[in-house]
């Protein structure tokens, strides 16, 4: 089985952004070719696209080749747009290393991109509710804020868990991403002004949320006996994992263990031939506060229940047991859909590649990268591991 690397990566300032989905993909592109100025686009055979509500959004039903186009693409092997809500852009990377280890493709570009900020608001709230079952959770009101809340709600009940743990997870992201100038929020909040934050859905409060964002990321993929063409540097995806669970929020297994990120874990972990202690850094999913410290437990770092004291205690941090989302994550960065999963492969390179900023420099040999989607029933997981 061919190993399959990561060679290059390119990335958009994330924000609100008087930009078109057209021109947050050429700007992530241009900076992709930028940073593998040997490429030469004709050996570009394949191409994916991540992109969640580029349908509602972007009025673009059918983007990947309109991505090709406004990349100078000319892809003759495969052309592919994933859908899988939050989880769209990891499922890109997922698709384009499943296809180069089968031969289908030899060099990849995978791109991320969403365009989420609208003129009207409300259409982006209404579509966004629509990765829920729009039948049942939809029109009872469980879009994103008020499921996690829910979740939080029974944390809480269960374990203990309080406010002021859930804020310490914002109070961190935030000061990884004030040293991250791709970030939408890059500057640091006090434990104090997070919990005094307008109430969303308590107890989740306006910065216990992740922002709606525009964005896109790009990554260049080949196997391994290409990857040295491109980059001393090769990252290599060495595991993967996927597992899901339901639809409905009363088929859900639990609300306070989400077995499926166990299971992918397990998947991705087993792949690998590692475990969650071999990792020198990881980019989890933490749309809410509540979710990384679900994931810190769910992950194995520490016991169930136990998630609000291992942030407290800064295990995520540098120099604790795993730091975790050095980027900033899902609430300092903000969250293209689509977007993310990319940015997050990009936070690992980069990391490897000494290619950021030295306040949240880690370096290492082992990273993990992990998505959730819709009513976190759906998980998906990938290690990757330095080359070169």
């Amino acid at each position: 089985m061919r190993r399959v690397a990561i060679v290059g990566t390119g990335l958009t300032k994330w924000g609100v952004r008087n930009a078109t989905y057209k021109e947050l993909v050429q700007e992530a592109g241009k900076d992709l070719f930028d940073d593998v100025p040997n490429l030469d686009k004709k050996h570009v055979d394949s191409l994916f696209v991540g992109s969640a509500l580029v349908d509602r959004l972007a009025f673009q039903a059918y983007p990947a080749p309109l991505v090709a186009e406004q990349l100078g693409l000319t892809p003759s092997r495969m052309v592919m747009r994933t859908e899988m809500a939050c989880v769209s852009g990891q499922s890109a990377i997922r698709v384009a290393w499943a296809s180069i280890v089968a031969g289908l493709s030899d060099v990849a570009v995978v791109v991320g991109a969403e365009k989420m900020n609208t003129p009207n608001m409300a259409e982006t709230q209404a579509s966004m509710a629509c990765v829920l079952d729009r039948e049942w959770d939809g029109v009872n009101g469980l879009n994103a804020p008020p499921y996690f809340a829910l979740i939080a709600q029974r944390h809480m009940h269960e374990y203990g868990t309080t406010e002021e743990q859930l804020a310490e997870v914002s109070v961190k992201n935030h000061d990884y991403a004030a040293t991250n100038p791709y970030a939408h929020y890059p500057k640091r909040v006090s434990r104090e002004k997070v919990l005094s934050s307008a109430k969303i859905a308590p107890p989740l409060k306006l910065l216990d949320c992740s922002g709606i964002t525009d964005g896109a990321a790009a990554v260049l993929m080949t196997h391994e006996g290409l990857a040295k063409k491109y980059t001393d540097t090769p990252v290599f995806v060495e595991g993967l994992g996927q597992a899901q669970s339901g639809s409905l929020v009363v088929n859900l297994e639990s609300l306070t263990t989400w077995h499926p990120l166990r299971r992918a874990a397990q998947e991705a972990f087993k792949m690998a031939g590692v475990t969650i202690r071999d990792m020198d850094l990881a980019e989890t999913h933490d749309c809410f506060t509540i979710s990384e410290i679900m994931e810190y437990e769910d992950l194995g770092l520490c016991e169930k229940g136990q998630g609000g004291q291992f942030v407290m205690d800064g295990q995520s941090r540098i120099g604790g047991t795993l730091p975790t989302n050095l980027r900033g994550g899902l609430l300092g960065c903000g969250h293209p859909l689509g977007a993310t999963g990319v940015a997050q492969a990009i936070e690992i390179v980069r990391q490897f590649k000494a290619q950021v900023p030295e306040d949240r420099y880690v370096g290492g040999e082992w990273g993990l990268c992990h998505n959730l989607s819709g009513n976190a029933n759906n998980h998906a997981l990938m290690v990757l591991r330095r080359g070169g």
